[in-house]
């Protein structure tokens, strides 16, 4: 009689094999493959309502600042503002002023080389008018 080996009988599997590993893995590139692009659209679009925030800001400061002084602004010194850094790593802000009628504009253009660059420029006015580059304001 033929003698068995009960421990190749009682083998159990330890780890996983190498194509479940793979598969795995596509499951999750996959799904970073979708995901990805999404959230990069989340932080352009979060970084514009940022910069949206700010500009209103501006506004309001600048209309405080018409009646204290009877002009606008030509800088955020002048109104006691400072830029908040999620706003300057990614928009320049500017604001131009003219003496007759007193008006202003505020305007924050995207930094070239960042990804917000693609956005357009966004700016808004004495009246209150916001305009943008893309329509996205």
């Amino acid at each position: 009689m033929e003698r068995i080996d009960i421990s190749k009988l009682c083998r159990v599997q330890r780890g996983f094999t190498l194509l479940e590993l793979m598969i795995a893995v596509a499951v999750v590139a996959i799904l970073a493959s979708i995901a990805y692009p999404s959230y990069q659209s989340h932080l352009i679009s979060s970084r514009r309502a940022s910069a949206q925030s700010h500009l209103m800001d501006i506004s309001q400061r600048e209309q405080q600042y018409f009646l204290d002084a009877r002009s606008y602004a030509s800088d955020l010194v002048t109104l006691g503002m400072t830029t908040p850094s999620d706003v300057s790593s990614y928009y320049t802000i500017a604001i131009t002023v003219s003496s007759a009628p007193p008006t202003f504009t505020a305007t924050a253009t995207p930094i070239t080389g960042t990804s917000q660059a693609s956005d357009g420029a966004l700016s808004i006015n004495s009246t209150g008018a916001k305009t943008s580059s893309n329509n996205s304001w």
